[in-house]
């Protein structure tokens, strides 16, 4: 859609989808990523996967929302 189709009433509903999709991002990244180091941590009965997993799920969402919506 070109800005000059672009109507006033559906810039405020893209910046509330951006609003909502930022934070599900983030979540879902520290359980996806937190989900795969506890697996880790269960299989190789350790107790240092599940942390890094989380961490690793929130950077790599925060990237992805940044590469989404931060331009």
């Amino acid at each position: 859609m070109s800005a000059q189709e672009r109507r006033p009433e559906t810039d405020g509903r893209d910046f509330a989808d951006a609003m909502w999709s930022v934070p599900s991002y983030l979540l879902a990244g520290m359980a996806f990523y937190g989900g795969l180091g506890w697996l880790l941590d269960r299989w190789l009965d350790m107790s240092a996967f599940f942390p890094i997993g989380v961490v690793l799920g929130v950077v790599l969402a925060g990237y992805l929302a940044y590469r989404k919506f931060g331009r």
